[in-house]
């Protein structure tokens, strides 16, 4: 008889009301794929909170077990790519929205998701990391590829306490930014400028409505929050500068007008991590390794268990959670 393992199970009645539930499953339970593996580690992100919350339709079949991201071993392997005790690692691709995700024992995916596990990372220490983290490398690197450079001015991070924010604005700062950071909550000031903030700021004078064209702040701009918020950045952004969105913390409406393109030359650059090619994560993963101090890291990471991820995932959306959450899965 198979093992079993636990796992979240987010399910829908008939009236469309959610409910979540730990149970119990085996491997033949597990969905197709041509890798299977053991899962070490995961996360919270804010994307994991929608789902196990359904304040966003973020699953889209069901029932779910969620969790967008995940680190562990491979157990059995149709794919030439990975063999039975490889470390990997997950990011996206639908995994906890239309595929079973991270949140039980083992999973079953395909070798096309599935990256190498750095290895000057622990699972944990990865999914310390997670989408939000990598999310972040994304954004740091479109604006290099726009021709962004330090030497340009300052770049403001939107929701600067959150993960996405967080990890942003160290990997900023080691690369020599100058880094303004909104949040709402200005009494964690000391810890952003703990992480490499410069300036910090009210997200206030960020997320109401604004003028179409405010004075020049900021060279660029990383924004996990969208609506008003991503409109008075690009409204401030600097001549020729450019702004790397990635999120919808406050809503995924843009209530901007076009005149920070036409009158400054400004770039919206729109970052996925859910889809992004392989090729893309390897770069991103890579450059996290040199370009993430590791204290820092540890200093915006706390590790839960199995039993505390619907709790977290709660609060996560409240906006309660500070920096990134790793969750120890060993036992589940």
């Amino acid at each position: 008889m198979s093992e079993t393992f636990r796992a979240i199970l987010v399910s829908r009645d008939e009236e469309k009301k959610q409910s979540v539930d730990i149970v119990d499953l085996g491997e033949a339970d597990l969905m197709e794929g041509d890798v299977t593996v053991k899962v070490e580690a995961t996360t919270v992100n804010y994307k994991d909170g929608l789902a196990i919350t359904g304040k966003s339709p973020v699953v889209r079949h069901w029932p779910m077990v969620p969790g967008v991201d995940l680190a562990g071993t491979v157990t059995k392997s149709e794919s030439g790519e990975f063999k039975p005790g490889d470390k990997v690692l997950l990011n996206g691709w639908g995994v906890g929205e239309t595929h079973w995700g991270a949140y039980a024992g083992m999973a079953r995916l395909k070798a096309d998701w599935l990256i190498p596990l750095p290895r000057e990372f622990t699972p944990l220490e990865v999914m310390g990391i997670g989408t939000a983290g990598y999310t972040a490398m994304l954004c740091v690197m479109a604006l290099e590829r726009h021709g962004v450079t330090p030497g340009d001015g300052p770049v403001v991070v939107t929701g600067a306490n959150g993960g996405v924010g967080s990890v942003a604005i160290a990997i900023l700062a080691k690369l020599g930014y100058h880094v303004i950071a909104s949040t709402g909550r200005p009494n964690e000031a000391d810890f952003l400028k703990e992480l490499g903030a410069a300036e910090i700021i009210d997200r206030a004078e960020l997320s109401e409505p604004g003028r179409p064209l405010g004075k020049e702040r900021w060279a660029a701009g990383v924004d996990a929050v969208g609506s008003h918020t991503l409109a008075n950045v690009l409204a401030q952004t600097k001549y020729g500068g450019a702004v790397a969105a990635c999120g919808l913390a406050q809503g995924f409406d843009l209530p901007a007008t076009v005149m920070p393109f036409i009158l400054r030359g400004v770039a919206l650059l729109g970052v996925d991590s859910v889809m992004a090619p392989k090729a893309r994560r390897l770069e991103a993963w890579s450059r996290l390794v040199t370009d993430l101090d590791k204290g820092k890291l540890a200093a915006i990471t706390t590790t839960i268990g199995f039993d505390d991820i619907v709790e977290t995932a709660t609060a996560i959306t409240e906006g309660k959670v500070r920096g990134r959450v790793a969750v120890d899965m060993i036992g589940a």
